[in-house]
């Protein structure tokens, strides 16, 4: 029988927003006094295992549950579901692959950013590649969906889809406020830390150079709340 590990601190991140989710849509669904007030016991226990996994930060348990308390909503309004967010993984005629320095961690990654309302999945990942990096591009194709928070890339729960995109023109300019430097790297001559490299950096570029991959998703795990595996 193999040994797990102990829970990493993206486990508890995970189990906490897990938690908090099903305790808000219970919050949004029903009126019953007694289920709100099993909900918010729930709640309160999800804040505890965040602010353990947060040990090194500011908040306490009390933060998180108050800003979860303040997204609970109604119905269907209530019902708490993985944010969106749309990357793009840019390059050009040297197959060079366009990266971004994230200003709030140093951490570099291809363009990405939240799926505002009013534009499509691939309208926003043209829009994020001009106002990130100041270049052109048109999208080829949809070549991944990850779970930010199972991989990783992220302490919110979120969906993020990845387009294979081509530049097309314009010039490297960072966003002033959210990237802190930006650039064409080879596939031999990546800069670090890296986000996530091995799980999307193999893929992009065999769809780079024209291999017929399919689109790069999370395999079902059999327990799904287990922490890593030993």
């Amino acid at each position: 029988m193999s040994r797990r590990l102990p829970p990493t601190r993206q486990d508890l991140i995970r189990w906490a927003e897990a938690l908090s989710a099903i305790a808000r849509t219970g919050l949004g669904f029903t009126e019953n006094l007694y289920e709100r007030e099993r909900f918010q016991e729930v709640l309160a226990v999800a804040g505890d295992i965040r602010a353990a996994a947060e040990a090194d930060e500011e908040f306490d348990a009390e933060h998180y549950v108050d800003e979860w308390m303040r997204g609970v909503g109604k119905g269907v309004a209530g019902y708490v579901t993985p944010k969106v967010a749309v990357g793009a993984v840019v390059h050009n005629d040297d197959k060079e692959i366009l990266l971004v320095q994230r200003a709030d961690s140093g951490i570099w990654l291809y363009p990405t950013g939240w799926a505002d309302v009013g534009y499509s999945a691939s309208e926003i990942a043209v829009k994020e590649v001009k106002e990130e990096t100041g270049i052109d591009c048109v999208p080829v194709r949809l070549i991944a969906l990850l779970d930010g928070l199972r991989l990783g890339f992220t302490r919110v729960p979120l969906y993020s889809l990845v387009f294979l995109c081509r530049a097309t023109g314009g010039e490297l300019a960072a966003h002033p406020l959210e990237t802190s430097d930006v650039g064409w790297f080879a596939r031999d001559a990546m800069p670090e830390p890296l986000a996530g490299a091995d799980q999307w950096l193999d893929h992009a570029y065999r769809a780079i150079d024209g291999e017929p991959v399919n689109v790069l998703y999370d395999e079902p795990r059999e327990r799904p709340w287990a922490g890593s595996p030993g």
